[in-house]
């Protein structure tokens, strides 16, 4: 070995060893054999329908009453003369409205007596 210009050599330095694994793997195939079974069972089911017809009517009745009712004075009210309301025929400041009855001004149809 060669050494120039007195050059020294120092004993070497080991660390410790670095361990790396490697893992392989092998397949190892086991035949499990599970056998199963169906059966249909079909049902029949009968149904009986019955059937109850029935139907509605309607009667609708109807009933009027035309009632006089006698009042205190010739009106239906204090103060009003034949009438059916404030300002419906004179009596109610002496103003002639649209009366039910002849002579009471426009009335509404031929006139109630």
């Amino acid at each position: 070995m060669f050494n120039p210009c007195n050059t020294k050599v120092c004993p070497p330095i080991v660390h410790p060893t670095k361990c790396c694994v490697n893992h392989t793997v092998s397949n190892v195939i086991v035949p499990e054999i599970h056998p199963s079974h169906t059966t249909t069972v079909n049902h029949e089911n009968i149904i009986h329908e019955h059937y109850f017809p029935h139907t509605n009517s309607f009667v609708n009745e109807v009933t009027t009453e035309n009632v006089m009712m006698p009042g205190p004075g010739p009106g239906f009210g204090p103060g009003m003369a034949p009438g059916f309301g404030p300002g419906m025929g004179p009596g109610m400041g002496g103003v002639p409205g649209p009366g039910f009855g002849p002579g009471m001004g426009p009335g509404m149809g031929p006139g109630f007596y």
